[in-house]
């Protein structure tokens, strides 16, 4: 992902519908989010093509299957990378309670970069763990997985894990159209939908860098006008249940992430991504260095973001 521009400002002005009451938190386990994290991160750097890549899909691919999911499939197709290499994607896409109409969507990426290009210059040329840019996200829709195949949901909920969304062009390079050099997983997902018009999800939640140490969550600025409903709802929900320090009401920076093509497919998507202040907008000092390590991983805050977004999913209803 990328940071497109610093803006500033309120809260998302969107009504979300959420009880007044307080919500039962649902169960989620930081502990095993971090192992699924370690376990990513042990395959090494999962960069487009790789042995560790392919090794890290089929685990991700076993992991989804043996948590309870109704279809697992993997979404193969090549793509054109800003460098004119021709890049192997496999999105990994499951599905629960199949068979509902009215469905929900998390994503997140588990690729990582192939260049270290906020690191010193020295580093540039190496790939990264990607501990918090990739297997953070993933561990966590990991830990989810578990969970509903233990208790199911009322609506469907689908899980897409998104390949290539970190090979957008190193600093270094000038090109055009650099922001379209992301994403190109989630690009070719949103342009051949497995959705037809009756069963397009109402809304999607992407999970991105959301397990750093001491990380906070501002409304990431094109979800809160582009996704307003949902990412206002994200964080009533995170208030309502105590977690209001981490997921801060105020809008920070607009990125270029996995949620751009889906919103773009018509399905809005909330982008909860680290992003250190409302004002400077900036990343956490690991991103894109070889800092982004497993050390740097903090279970407690990949429990809250994981809390949070489970809980909306139960009380979501047909």
């Amino acid at each position: 992902m990328v940071m497109t521009s610093s803006c500033s400002g309120g809260s998302a002005q969107a009504s979300a519908e959420v009880p007044s009451a307080t919500l039962d938190v649902a169960t989620f386990s930081g502990d095993s989010a971090m192992e699924y994290a370690r376990r990513q991160v042990a395959f090494g750097p999962r960069t487009p093509g790789s042995t560790s890549h392919d090794a890290c899909k089929a685990y991700l691919v076993e992991q989804l299957q043996r948590f309870g999911a109704d279809t697992v499939m993997v979404q193969s197709a090549t793509a054109r990378a800003w460098d004119g290499k021709d890049l192997p994607i496999s999105n990994i896409f499951a599905q629960y309670n199949k068979e509902k109409r009215e469905r929900v969507i998390l994503l997140a990426h588990y690729d990582t970069r192939p260049w270290a290009d906020r690191d010193a210059e020295a580093n540039h040329n190496t790939a990264i763990d990607g501990a918090n840019d990739g297997a953070s996200g993933v561990a966590v829709l990991l830990e989810i997985a578990r969970q509903l195949g233990i208790k199911h949901p009322e609506v469907g909920v689908d899980i897409l894990l998104t390949d290539v969304e970190d090979y957008g062009a190193p600093s270094w390079e000038e090109i055009d159209n650099e922001e379209e050099s992301w994403c190109l997983g989630s690009q070719y997902f949103a342009a051949h939908l497995p959705y037809t018009a009756n069963n397009l999800p109402r809304y999607g939640i992407l999970l991105d860098m959301v397990g750093g140490k001491s990380a906070r969550f501002h409304q990431e600025y094109l979800s809160s006008r582009l996704a307003r409903v949902i990412t206002a709802k994200v964080w009533v929900v995170a208030k309502k249940i105590g977690k209001e320090k981490r997921f801060v009401p105020s809008v920070g920076n607009a990125i270029t992430d996995d949620h751009l093509p889906l919103i773009r497919a018509g399905i809005p998507v909330c982008n909860i991504i680290e992003n250190n202040s409302a004002t400077t907008g900036s990343f956490p000092n690991t991103w894109h260095t070889l800092a982004d390590n497993i050390d740097n991983l903090d279970a407690e805050v990949m429990t809250d973001v994981g809390e949070v977004v489970l809980t909306l999913i139960y009380y979501e209803k047909p």
